[in-house]
């Protein structure tokens, strides 16, 4: 009894020891635990939505956006010439839509802990977080691109969560979204049958003031060798 007793004793003093020196222990940064490499130039792969995407819709296409009444009569007064007197060019070029816009991205590791997203579309950069707390969030001033926290999601998808947007516009032709908009992205990487890579980005957009039910978009970027073709361009209203 003796014997069995000191080894039980042994055995939990040896438990504790391992779990104090595992709380101890710091999480490898962000980029060291990666659970996809998504750096490199990607260039959107547009095959759907080609009217709402390669160019300004008309005044009043609204199709397939789940839009509430006041996003409508909102959208329907929408003109261009007013946002460019009053420098809201960048309005349809937010985090909310710039995933969709058919340009170039640039992804790269600002640091250890935060993925930059450059795109050459508008001109914009985007910044996720990975060592983000709800008060960071809450204290960031409000943007365009507005403040992004990320987290790995096993076993290869990131998630990103945005808030803190100046109100912008899902479509370039007035379809709106407030700053009380909540943006959901999740971005994976998969093989394609020659050897490329293509970036799914899965969005969600939140915003029941101008949408009925949650706004949900997939875009496709195909992997480029190089940014030989990057492009960049300033916010336009046209």
């Amino acid at each position: 009894m003796k014997k069995h007793s000191l080894l039980t004793k042994v055995f939990t003093l040896a438990l504790v020891i391992f779990a104090q020196g595992a709380k101890g222990q710091t999480a490898p940064p962000a980029k060291a635990s990666a659970a996809v490499d998504l750096t490199g130039y990607w260039v959107a792969y547009i095959t759907e939505d080609w009217r709402f995407r390669m160019v300004t819709p008309r005044k009043g296409d609204f199709q397939a956006v789940p839009m509430t009444d006041a996003a409508r009569k909102a959208a329907n007064a929408w003109d261009p010439a007013a946002d460019e007197a009053a420098g809201n060019q960048c309005r349809g070029y937010g985090a909310a839509a710039i995933m969709r816009a058919p340009g170039r991205f640039h992804i790269t590791w600002q640091d250890d802990k935060t993925l930059r997203v450059d795109s050459d579309w508008g001109t914009q950069t985007r910044l996720f977080h990975f060592d983000s707390s709800p008060a960071n969030a809450a204290e960031a001033p409000r943007s365009w691109q507005g403040y992004s926290s990320a987290e790995w999601q096993r076993p290869s998808s990131l998630k990103v969560t945005t808030t803190q947007m100046r109100a912008g516009y899902l479509r370039r032709n007035g379809v709106p979204y407030s700053e009380n908009a909540i943006l959901t992205e999740y971005f994976d990487v998969a093989p394609l049958p020659n050897g490329g890579q293509v970036l799914l980005v899965t969005s969600i957009v939140d915003d029941p003031q101008n949408l009925q039910v949650p706004f949900i978009n997939s875009s496709q970027l195909k992997k480029e060798a190089d940014g030989s073709k990057w492009d960049p361009t300033t916010c336009s209203t046209k």
